[in-house]
């Protein structure tokens, strides 16, 4: 199990890497998504998490799961839909701007009003 949890946050994370060094605002957008889900997993993960155990320790559970990696997630799940929605509306704002998304495009307007 653990082989194939390592190997989805390898292949998130070299999927995420592939797609913020490409020069459209869309993969860029992707590839950050995919960076934060290759880190809740990552994260959740490491938290040792055992499957049938409460959460908390109670008066009749031996052993329990420790909270901390669930609400660290959660949390990161919720700042990272946040942070992707601006972002959408950041590129859709460059795109109407300029008429295309590519990242790397130089203003047309620079050299105007040098003449």
């Amino acid at each position: 199990m653990e082989l194939v949890v390592a190997t989805s946050i390898g292949g998130l994370t070299a999927a995420g890497i592939y797609l913020i060094l490409r020069l459209r605002a869309f993969p860029v957008i992707l590839g950050v998504t995919l960076l934060s889900y290759a880190t809740n997993v990552f994260v959740f993960a490491s938290g040792r998490l055992a499957v049938g155990l409460p959460p908390v320790l109670t008066d009749d559970a031996t052993a329990y799961t420790d909270p901390l990696p669930q609400a660290l997630v959660l949390t990161a799940i919720v700042i990272s839909f946040g942070m992707t929605a601006v972002l959408v509306l950041i590129a859709l704002g460059a795109f109407l701007e300029n008429g295309n998304d590519r990242v790397n495009v130089e203003d047309k307007r620079a050299g105007e009003g040098d003449a």
